[in-house]
């Protein structure tokens, strides 16, 4: 077990660097970032002056060194748009996105379970179809048009929810429903596969023999063991929910790091892009590494490697 720990988080830290990599690459894809800060009117001289201001006359291996170590401290640099630190920034903007991250989790996994329960003990049968094809429309369906559909009914036709923002719970609601959704087909998914292969293994055929009733081998055997490795990939899957809030966060308003890299990208600010790829990229490190430990545990055939 502590082979393949440390296994992981050597993993885990390879892909950090090569994430780092890429984000701070990225600034230079459309060519000299100074003329992108400037814009195309700026003269010769304005573009020194910006390249000396953000260190763009150095080499590049000794600039992405100099980012990489102040991005290690939490330092990101200024934002050229909003002109106060990215840090400050990320710091105002991530309760919200956390919020609507941790509420889109619990609505994917109050879907997913009993769906994915139902549709493997009644398998291939309708409930079974009902729930794949509820899936199957949640993954295809894009999830500004199923968030403007909310808007429509809910907010403009119903009143009953708020259209957009974030100053309370409620207008949270409709956002948390559409990333749900989202992320509730593959967990969905799993729950069946897990479910399906928990009622057909020795253990409950055992505890069917031993005269147990059948949601006491239901509940007692078969559901404990199928869901624990829906929870673990739930991690990975917030993970998802927080990179697909840039589009959610844009149709509801929320001031949240998806909206703000939006804002971001339109205005070419390029150190606050840079630290919201980086710092999505390491919590989705993170959650799968956190996940990969936690199915470890759970596989007794991993945890005494």
């Amino acid at each position: 077990m502590i082979r393949f720990t440390l296994k992981r988080l050597a993993i885990a830290a390879l892909v950090a660097l090569v994430v780092s990599g890429i984000s701070f690459g990225l600034m230079f894809v459309s060519g000299d970032p100074a003329i992108a800060i400037a814009g195309e009117g700026a003269t010769e001289d304005d573009l020194v002056v910006i390249r000396a201001r953000y260190g763009l006359d150095r080499p590049i291996p000794v600039q992405y060194a100099e980012w990489v170590g102040r991005a290690v401290r939490g330092d990101f640099g200024d934002s050229i748009y909003f002109s106060k630190p990215v840090v400050t920034l990320l710091a105002e903007r991530f309760p919200a996105t956390a919020t609507l991250g941790v509420l889109a989790i619990g609505v994917a996994i109050v879907l997913a379970i009993p769906l994915g329960i139902i549709a493997a003990i009644r398998q291939n049968r309708l409930p079974d179809r009902a729930a794949l094809t509820f899936g199957t429309i949640g993954q295809a369906t894009p999830s500004f048009w199923l968030g403007l559909m909310l808007i429509w009914l809910f907010a403009v036709k119903l009143q009953v929810l708020p259209v957009s923002g974030s100053q309370t719970l409620a207008h949270f609601v409709l956002p948390a429903l559409v990333l749900g959704y989202y992320a509730a087909p593959s967990m969905l998914r799993l729950c069946r596969a897990g479910m399906i292969d928990a009622l057909s293994s020795d253990y409950v055929r055992t505890a069917r023999a031993k005269g147990l009733l059948p949601r006491q081998v239901l509940f007692g055997h078969a559901i404990r063991n199928a869901i624990l490795p829906v929870i673990s990939v739930a991690a990975v899957e917030f993970g998802f929910i927080l990179g697909g809030s840039v589009v959610v966060e844009s149709v509801f308003g929320i001031r949240g790091i998806g909206l703000l890299a939006w804002e971001s990208i339109a205005r070419n600010d390029f150190p606050t892009i840079q630290a919201i790829i980086l710092v999505y990229a390491m919590i989705y490190v993170w959650l799968t590494f956190l996940a990969d430990v936690i199915n470890a545990w759970l596989d007794p055939r991993i945890r005494v490697s």
